[in-house]
């Protein structure tokens, strides 16, 4: 059987036999010592002319020492790497899919669902391409019965360069040129929407470089400060005449003191302890450290009010929109993960394995769901309304917007019990008299559709006999108490507030009756 990489050209399956780093002995044994060693503004500059000119290493580590020394650059960064693990996803076939790329793109979602159990890494491994500008993930490809099962291996981003137009990734193997990724053979994410150009430059952890040089001199220079002014002043005082060696004794006592807190001097002599009151000499390198912070939180997240509880005065809008900012990003994300994952894994799992999918243009898609419900209260109250004034709407659509699935066709759903049919106890006469000022009023409705099913025939039979008194002692217009007393003749069992209540019933089973008899 033919089959064809991803760019469409004939592909040998032999290439698989074993991962392509393992014929590059160069990278098995490749030493990278850390890049934050001597740093300097210099130093950093100089690497990055390196990657510009296509020597990605030096970058790539000092990015990783970047993280291992900046405990807010990390936190920030795991927030976005961490956030399309938690969206769901699925593989979908193309438009207009033929029997056979349904069944590929079922085959290619069941096989990542029960035969790949890290696919949760694979993707934060993919989530470093924000940082660095790419992230390779090298596939091992297994022959597992008649199906080929791919393995993961992330590899770090120092094992590659660029090529000799600085805008393809190739393996450093020693060549001027690198050597170029095998097809099928690697996950190769590179996150194009950050920055256009060279992919060296296309990192978001470069803009986060400065800040983090700027605030590495603030903490170092606020660290000699505490050093100098945090301990307290100890002077010592000898008395005039004094002798050279008394001087050094006081001199030994003052330092001694200061290390050990014991001391010994010559008698007349005086040690005062000072404490220093300015407590703000360190807020200038503080105000550089919270700035260095806001700038990677922008930079990384685009907003900085989930890395921070600040009280600004400006409401919860604030928040909301930083929120928007995060979702945005999300999305941008997740679309440029699937669409490498389609790419680089989905396509090479069912071209090995099925027939049918002719081309990449044919694959099955991978999806993420990165969108959100919709308000359940505002749509159940503001659908019936839509619907009941003339809109159609289809149901599809609401399931869409409210995230509910449409249920098979022998799946249990919810339902609410249904009401007596209308028609089975109306009498024509009231049919009749409905009244179109009731059009529109949902509960009115309600109300009328309740009292036409209880019926008035059996209304008449049941409570004639209860309420032909009251309506009789109504007609007379009585004081309330007067009818209190009344029914404490006819209800002698009940006390004061039990007769309260009935009366209440029996005035509205009064008003139902006379509004169903009005109507007759």
């Amino acid at each position: 059987m033919k089959i064809l990489d991803q760019h469409g050209n004939p592909f040998d399956t032999g290439q698989l036999a074993e991962p392509q780093t393992t014929r590059i002995a160069q990278l098995a044994h490749q030493l990278i010592d850390s890049q934050l060693d001597g740093i300097s503004p210099a130093k950093a500059a100089r690497i990055l002319k390196d990657a510009d000119l296509g020597d990605l290493t030096a970058q790539s580590q000092l990015f990783d020492d970047m993280l291992d020394r900046d405990a807010h650059l990390r936190s920030e960064y795991e927030k976005r790497q961490g956030a399309p693990v938690a969206l769901d996803w699925s593989i979908e076939p193309p438009a207009n899919a033929s029997a056979a790329e349904k069944a590929a793109a079922a085959y290619a979602g069941e096989m990542l669902r029960d035969a790949v159990d890290d696919l949760e890494d694979v993707l934060l491994a993919m989530m470093e391409a924000p940082g660095h500008g790419f992230a390779p993930i090298e596939l091992e490809w297994q022959r597992i019965g008649r199906d080929w099962i791919p393995k993961f291996h992330p590899r770090p981003q120092t094992w590659f360069r660029t090529d000799t137009h600085r805008r393809a990734l190739r393996l450093a193997d020693g060549s001027p040129d690198g050597a170029e990724p095998i097809p099928m053979g690697w996950i190769l994410h590179q996150h194009k929407k950050v920055k256009t150009g060279y992919l060296g430059r296309a990192g978001i952890f470069r803009a986060c470089l400065w800040p983090f040089l700027y605030k590495a001199y603030a903490v170092g220079d606020f660290a000699e400060f505490l050093e100098t002014y945090g301990l307290p002043i100890i002077v010592g005082k000898y008395m005039a005449g004094a002798t050279a060696e008394e001087k050094s004794s006081l001199m030994r006592a003052v330092a001694a003191l200061g290390h050990d807190a014991r001391a010994i001097m010559p008698e007349g002599m005086a040690l005062e302890i000072q404490t220093v009151t300015g407590g703000t000499g360190g807020s200038h390198h503080m105000a550089m450290v919270e700035w260095a912070d806001r700038a990677q939180s922008k930079v990384v997240l685009g907003q900085t009010t989930s890395s921070e509880a600040q009280a600004t005065g400006l409401g919860s809008g604030v928040a909301d929109l930083h929120g928007e900012v995060r979702r945005d990003i999300l999305k941008s994300d997740a679309r440029q993960l699937a669409d490498t994952l389609t790419r680089d894994l989905i396509y090479p799992l069912v071209a090995l394995n099925r027939p049918g999918v002719e081309s990449y243009r044919r694959c099955p898609r991978w999806v993420f769901d990165a969108g959100e419900a919709e308000d359940l209260a505002a749509y159940a109250e503001a659908l019936p309304k839509l619907v009941g004034v003339g809109f159609k709407i289809p149901r599809a659509w609401g399931h869409a917007k409210l995230r509910i699935p449409e249920p098979d066709a022998n799946e249990d759903v919810l339902e609410v019990p249904a009401m007596p049919p209308m028609g089975a106890l109306r009498r024509p006469a009231m049919a009749a008299a409905r009244r179109p000022a009731a059009e529109g009023f949902a509960d009115q409705d309600m109300l009328d559709a309740a009292l036409e099913a209880i019926g008035a025939d059996t209304l008449d039979a049941q409570m004639r006999e209860l309420l032909a008194p009251v309506l009789e002692r109504l007609d007379e217009d009585p004081d309330p108490n007067e009818l209190l007393g009344w029914l404490a003749e006819a209800f002698p069992e009940a006390d004061g507030g039990a007769l309260e209540e009935k009366l209440g019933r029996l005035l509205w089973a009064a008003q139902m009756w006379g509004r169903l008899n009005g109507r007759a």
